[in-house]
């Protein structure tokens, strides 16, 4: 069993050293990551300039460039052989709803799931980081169900851990994303060189948040398990698309 291990917080992370940990022990783990914090860089792929692998005294390998390029390197230039499962993680602050679509996170299990490989993106939902034990046992728990029993096909899971002691954890829930409000606007500032900067805005609230949901689960303490496709097409819309073009 080959593990491929990623993410985007930067190969330093503690999340992605507390899940090289949990995982230990499962097979041979590889670790390629960001250099440096690549968060909300989503799907992205550096095509201006080349990239360089380096090698930390960890072991783990990083790379100059998004979380999306460590996984398409290493599974296209860097191993001699693909990797069986790919788990990105472990992320400081939850991927769910909208933001799945910017989480770099999310985006290097994709990139992995592109290329054929079963792929599972972990995320903690606060920013504190204080269990991160209980989000890496719930990680081993799935690649070790993974092996037991594999899933037919490419698989590509987006998990949220609430961030409390592993006891406290009330369940798993199979669930749906959920849907955010409008994010908050960007904020305008002044630099000490007296030139206007801007922050982007908070994400907002959670909108459709009720039972099925991601964000219904983490709020009952159960872990939230998200299947996710790449297929963008408005299906639905495809009629009244094709009447309104003819």
């Amino acid at each position: 069993m080959r593990i491929l291990l990623s993410n985007d917080d930067g190969y330093f992370a503690p999340g992605l050293a507390a899940l090289h940990e949990a995982l230990s022990g499962l097979g041979e783990i590889v670790v390629v990551a960001p250099e440096q914090n690549r968060s909300g860089a989503s799907n992205s792929l550096t095509l201006d300039r080349p990239l360089m692998l380096k090698q930390a005294a960890s072991g783990f390998y990083f790379v100059n460039g998004t979380p999306t390029d460590c996984v398409h390197l290493a599974v296209t230039g860097m191993l001699d052989s693909l990797p069986d499962i790919i788990v990105s993680g472990i992320n400081s602050g939850a991927n769910m709803g909208d933001d799945t679509i910017y989480s770099g996170t999310v985006a290097a299990a994709t990139e992995g799931y592109l290329l054929g490989i079963p792929s599972i993106a972990v995320s903690m939902t606060s920013f504190d980081g204080l269990n991160f034990a209980t989000a890496g046992r719930v990680a081993r728990e799935l690649v070790e169900r993974y092996i037991r029993n594999p899933v037919s096909g490419p698989v590509l899971l987006n998990v949220n851990v609430p961030d409390i002691p592993y006891e406290a954890l009330t369940g798993t829930e199979v669930t749906r994303l959920g849907r955010r409000h409008k994010a908050e606007p960007v904020v305008r500032m002044t630099s000490p060189r007296k030139e206007t900067v801007y922050w982007i805005g908070a994400a907002g609230a959670a909108a459709d948040a009720g039972p099925g949901t991601d964000f219904h689960a983490i709020e009952q303490n159960r872990v939230s398990i998200t299947p996710l496709q790449i297929d963008l097409t408005h299906t639905g819309q495809l009629p009244a698309i094709r009447q309104w073009m003819a």
